[in-house]
């Protein structure tokens, strides 16, 4: 945040604050389930476009904290949906995943495949999110489009994702968690190719009866785990120390997107293959390792 103009000692929940380096920017720290003050958000700021990229993320956390889900996920959302409904929204766009695709197995996943088997709680909310959002398009007219991700990475990556859980492992001479003894294989997508194909299907507003759509986004390029691991080992010049573990409550075994409904009605087109996306990330990674 401090990057973006927002230091740490400058935040208060709840109230507004001006990126100090930016001023088209603004911030506040506010819980999705508050209702009140979502309901003030809207009645002030007037938005013409919505993304919705907040949630609690994260398969294992979920069969952990299941209650966090619920609230963030399904109530959250339905205060964003219900916000959406009462005002002048052009647009929702929000975060799913690909995790709703669960135990299936022909890939690369089709937006068309079943999605009604999740593996997750975690999983099962992000469905949750498409059904609720395409029942208001029905019955309100809210023009919304659900993305499905696919094992995002790139720099701000969350830290507990295998990408800086590995590369801080690897450094640090620290063992790392090889799940499947790395039988898995997963759909890396940079985070730049991400964020184009967010702005294009924003600037292409769903239409029709329902306006309701779903897409995939990812890369359409699996990469085996041990692979991946291969890459960051070369990128960061050193070797990893690997504990075999055994599969993961709620892991699937392979991702992979199909992202021709995207390409061809939004123009997506993701260019960064993994060596240039893990050495963009390993070089923010030093440089942010120094600043914190």
């Amino acid at each position: 945040m401090a990057e973006l103009g927002f230091p740490k000692d400058v935040i208060v929940d709840n109230e507004m604050i001006v990126s100090q380096r930016y001023n088209n920017i603004r911030f506040v720290k506010m819980e999705l389930s508050d209702r009140k003050r979502m309901s003030e958000l809207f009645d002030r700021e007037n938005f013409e476009c919505v993304v919705n990229l907040a949630g609690q993320a994260g398969v294992r956390y979920s069969i952990e904290n299941p209650f966090a889900y619920a609230e963030s996920n399904i109530i959250g959302f339905l205060n964003i949906l219900e916000n959406c409904r009462h005002h002048a929204v052009s647009q929702l766009v929000y975060a799913s995943s690909s995790s709703v695709y669960g135990e299936e197995t022909e890939v690369p996943f089709s937006e068309s495949a079943m999605t009604d088997k999740p593996v997750s709680l975690y999983a099962a909310t992000k469905k949750a999110n498409e059904l609720m959002a395409y029942s208001y398009s029905k019955l309100y007219g809210i023009p919304a489009t659900g993305l499905r991700f696919f094992t995002v990475y790139g720099p701000w990556g969350r830290p507990d994702m295998a990408p800086f859980l590995f590369l801080t492992s690897i450094l640090s001479g620290e063992p790392i968690h090889v799940f499947n003894n790395g039988n898995l294989s997963r759909d890396f997508t940079f985070i730049d190719d991400i964020i184009s194909g967010i702005v294009s299907v924003m600037e292409n507003t769903p239409e029709g009866e329902v306006p309701h759509r779903v897409y995939n986004i990812g890369n359409s390029k699996p990469v085996a785990l041990m692979d991946f691991i291969a890459t960051i080992e070369r990128v960061a010049g050193r070797k990893a120390i690997k504990i075999m573990t055994k599969m993961q409550k709620g892991d699937v075994h392979c991702t992979y997107a199909d992202v021709s409904k995207l390409q061809r009605e939004c123009g997506y087109r993701p260019s960064t293959n993994l060596d240039e996306g893990i050495q963009k990330f390993y070089d923010w990674y030093i440089e942010y390792q120094k600043t914190n």
